[in-house]
């Protein structure tokens, strides 16, 4: 149980502040997403997922980053247009946030300690790719690259992690994200 993740200052992409006390009671799926990369077409599957699980209490929350090779340079403005006219994403969007790079945002040094490792598509080939070009983390706990995924519970708990390239219909994720709603 991790009932400080609730209190953990945030913004929204307007830059208006928030917690994740907003969202108490509901299954959270954090996601660290990016404009520009090769992953960025994943945002149809989270507004897939969002739309599909929220009645029954699921939030896609979506953490811009520009951390991974400078994949999402945009303003605010630039990242809420990017999204609606390419993706129609309804879920909610942050404002841009540390993840690997100095001062880690809180949320994510919570996420990461709770979870430091992920779980990957059995065929992953991620992490490889990004060390023939020397893009890995410094830490191994680090988050990989964008779109990597936590799953927090109606409690609070941080459940699960999930890497990069585990698309938003995986069976894996769906399992997961349906026995945290149940």
């Amino acid at each position: 149980m991790n009932p400080s993740l609730y209190d953990i200052p945030l913004k929204r992409l307007d830059a208006s502040p928030i917690t994740l006390a907003a969202f108490r009671g509901q299954v959270l799926l954090i996601v660290n997403v990016a404009s520009k990369c090769g992953l960025t077409p994943q945002y149809s599957g989270l507004e897939a997922l969002f739309e599909r699980y929220r009645e029954q209490g699921l939030q896609v929350l979506g953490f811009p980053c520009n951390d991974f090779a400078g994949q999402e340079p945009g303003t605010a403005d630039d990242i809420q247009d990017f999204c609606a006219t390419n993706y129609a994403v309804q879920f909610p969007l942050f404002e841009k946030t540390n993840i690997n790079s100095e001062p880690r945002h809180p949320l994510y040094a919570a996420l990461i300690e709770a979870q430091p490792c992920g779980t990957a598509p059995a065929n992953s080939d991620l992490r490889a790719k990004l060390a023939e070009h020397q893009l890995l983390p410094k830490q191994d706990s680090d988050v990989l690259w964008n779109f990597e995924k936590f799953l927090v519970g109606r409690d609070g708990e941080i459940l699960s992690r999930f890497a990069p390239d585990m698309t938003p219909d995986d069976p894996i994720l769906l399992a997961a994200i349906e026995a945290a709603l149940n």
